[in-house]
Formats: structure tokens, C-alpha cells, sequence
């Protein structure tokens, strides 16, 4: 398994001002709607078919549209960076599954504990943070250096 990184064309004025966007996004979600921005737990919501009306799932549907369609609306102004992966889908449909569960099993995701959980100062999303980080620097280590 292999992520391909354009480092030479990498630009940290895009990152800041997606990180400005995440900062005011999920700020403004909680403000307004009282809602914790973990995409996990939004997306976990809508998967349950009791849920796919009215307007709790309609803000989680256009929360998760507007993920999308970010990637759409930056297209239009800038190139997207070449990424190149070269894990086969078996491999891929693995990694999601237990990214998945892993959010499930540790109550929350890299953006519901990473983003706000440690901008509330929770010690259980500071935690869960290290966590999740340690086992992904472990696994991608194993991965690229155990055979």
C-alpha cells in the first residue's frame, strides 16, 4: 500500500484556509444548531432507515452534501493535487469498514474528537485522539516496513 504525496507542489495557504473553514464550520454548527460536527455519528444517523426524514436528517444530509460538494467548488478555482493509491479494493473496502468501526467502538471519529472534542478541552477526545493516532502511525509502519 502506497499514498503518493505532491510535496513539491504542496501549498499551506489551501490548508489554512481549509482548516479556518473546518474551525468556523463546525463552530457555527454548535452555536446555532447545539451539534457536535462528527461525521461518523452524521452519517451513522442517516444510515438508519427510521431517520431519513425530517429536520434532523435533512441538516446531516446537507452537512455531508456540502463535504462533497467542497471538493467540487475548490475544482473549479484550483487543481485538484494528483493522489495516487495503490491498494487494491479489497484492501480499501477493509480499511473503511474498520475505520467505521473503530469510530463506533470509540464513540466518535478524527473530526467529532480531534476537531471538537479537543477544542472543548474533553480529556476522553484527547484520548480517543492519541489513540486512533498511535494505532494509524503503528499500522502504517507494520504496513510499509513489515514485509
Amino acid at each position: 500500500m502506497h499514498l503518493t504525496i505532491d510535496w513539491l507542489n504542496f501549498a499551506p495557504g489551501s490548508a489554512l484556509i481549509g482548516g479556518l473553514m473546518l474551525g468556523v464550520g463546525t463552530s457555527l454548527l454548535l452555536i446555532f444548531n447545539g451539534k457536535i460536527a462528527g461525521i461518523s455519528g452524521i452519517a451513522a444517523y442517516l444510515v438508519n432507515p427510521n431517520n431519513i426524514y425530517g429536520k434532523e436528517a435533512a441538516w446531516r444530509g446537507f452537512f455531508l452534501l456540502g463535504l462533497i460538494g467542497a471538493g467540487l467548488v475548490y475544482s473549479l478555482f484550483a487543481a485538484l493535487p494528483p493522489v495516487s493509491i495503490s491498494a487494491n479494493n479489497n484492501t480499501l473496502i477493509m480499511a473503511g469498514l474498520l475505520v467505521g468501526f473503530g469510530s463506533r467502538m470509540g464513540s466518535g471519529c478524527t473530526s467529532g474528537h480531534g476537531i471538537c472534542g479537543l477544542s472543548r478541552l474533553s480529556l476522553r477526545s484527547l484520548v480517543a485522539t492519541l489513540s486512533f493516532m498511535l494505532a494509524g502511525f503503528a499500522v502504517t509502519y507494520a504496513m510499509l516496513h513489515g514485509s
